[in-house]
């Protein structure tokens, strides 16, 4: 009896070493991103239309793309701090880019209330509000990730693929996501696709092509958030301090 019982305790105590260096590296796989991120958020003109009716669409592409960000936007804000940048509207026939939000936590509720207000207008800065995201990222001395949402061309004389070779050489790993929305050579020219396809690469980023809602919201989720969300059952907890307390449901018996 006593040897059964030493030899009991022996596969215990194995199994505890071997769960405890299971949990481990699954806490280990499962941290959460802690670079803050920028979301480049294409306002311009040519949002204003969409692929079917061109501009002045009823059902506009930023209309498209606010519903997609407003499924994924909520859920990325509890993990990582995030900021907005627009490009487009502002003065008439000028490059304007607007830094909206510099990144903070739980940036859910801000970023989709500037969102909802922009009114597309104006021409494509791309490179210009993605070197600007990135001098906001402190991207020479810190990691970050730029989320770029666009459905055209650099418009302003800038070279988003010469931009990504010079902010991979300098930077302390910036990454920068590019999602083109619609991108259709006779909307946009087959070269713009080159050019941001280029921008991502070369930052070690993904080029992600989308045609409609349900696309946006699965690029959102690939670039915005954080690797382990897509492990997580939606209504499981995380705690990560002690004021932030998630949300959560039941888990499975």
């Amino acid at each position: 009896m006593i040897l059964r019982n030493c030899g009991r305790e022996a596969i215990i105590a194995l199994m505890l070493v071997a769960g405890s260096g299971t949990a481990s590296g699954a806490e280990e796989a499962n941290k959460p991103c802690v670079e803050d991120a920028m979301i480049v958020f294409d306002s311009s003109g040519s949002m204003a239309g969409s692929l079917a009716e061109g501009i002045g669409a009823t059902i506009r592409r930023i209309d498209e793309v606010r519903k997609a960000l407003a499924q994924v936007l909520p859920n990325a804000a509890h993990f990582r701090r995030i900021g907005l940048i627009t490009y487009g509207p502002g003065p008439h026939e000028q490059c304007n880019v607007d830094l909206k939000l510099r990144p903070q936590p739980n940036a859910a509720k801000p970023i989709m209330e500037i969102v909802e207000t922009l009114n597309p207008a104006g021409k494509t800065p791309l490179a210009q509000a993605v070197e600007k995201a990135a001098e906001v990222l402190d991207f020479r001395t810190k990691p970050g990730t730029v989320i770029v949402l666009t459905d055209g061309e650099e418009t302003c004389g800038g070279a988003p693929c010469d931009l990504g070779k010079m902010l991979a050489a300098e930077g302390a790993q910036l990454t920068v996501h590019v999602i083109g929305f619609r991108m259709t050579a006779f909307w946009t020219g087959g070269q713009s696709a080159v050019d941001v396809r280029c921008l991502a690469e070369a930052t070690g980023g993904q080029y992600i092509q989308t045609n409609n809602q349900e696309e946006l919201v699965e690029a959102f989720q690939k670039t915005l958030g954080c690797p382990m969300m897509s492990r997580l059952a939606p209504s499981v907890a995380l705690r990560f301090g002690p004021t932030q307390t998630r949300r959560v449901g039941r888990l499975p018996r």
